[in-house]
């Protein structure tokens, strides 16, 4: 076990909490918007090609990813093992960071993707889809101040935003597969 602290951050040391939160739902606020118009307004193109019609199939492996990784990430917590934590939480953020990516591609190339199904499936899409959506625009700023909270110093702090941060982050990457499967099954 290795519990020795964690690693701060001196530049953030010196960030007051009010100017961090304040950046970091500017940039959330920036990137959900963005988002929202590129898959409602924008539309797709006429471009498209075996790898972009690909990439939900690597969004769903990177959000499963997230998702063990985060898990791994609270197990070391619990065991105090803060330099397993924070390997496994930041790997998880690179995961996401990458799912992001891909996931910007392929709306931009593909536009909104319609769900077909019919019957019952239709209300637990939009219910598992609506709450999805509703969360993920919240669990960027969270992953980020947990995040700041951890490089600043700020331990405590963090404990209390990342006990809210992880439950949120894991139901955003597994109803992000959860949903690439009842498009695929139903669209």
């Amino acid at each position: 076990m290795n519990s020795e602290k964690p690693a701060t951050i001196e530049l953030l040391k010196n960030i007051s909490l009010t100017k961090a939160i304040a950046v970091i739902l500017l940039i959330s606020s920036v990137v959900f918007g963005f988002l929202i118009w590129l898959i409602y307004y924008k539309g797709g193109s006429d471009y498209s090609s075996n790898l972009i019609t690909s990439l939900p199939a690597l969004n769903a492996l990177l959000n499963s990813a997230s998702a063990v990784l985060l898990l791994f990430g609270y197990q070391a917590i619990l065991q105090r093992d803060f330099s397993r934590h924070m390997k496994f939480n930041l790997t998880a953020f690179v995961t996401s960071t990458f799912f992001l990516i891909s996931y910007v591609i392929y709306h931009n190339f593909q536009g909104h993707t319609s769900f077909t199904g019919e019957g019952i499936v239709r209300p637990i899409y939009f219910f598992i889809l609506i709450t999805h959506i509703i969360l993920s625009a919240l669990v960027m700023p969270m992953i980020l101040t947990s995040f700041y909270l951890a490089f600043s110093g700020k331990l405590r702090l963090h404990r209390k935003v990342s006990k809210i941060t992880l439950p949120v982050w894991l139901y955003v990457s597994v109803t992000g597969v959860v949903i690439f499967f009842l498009l695929r099954v139903y669209s």
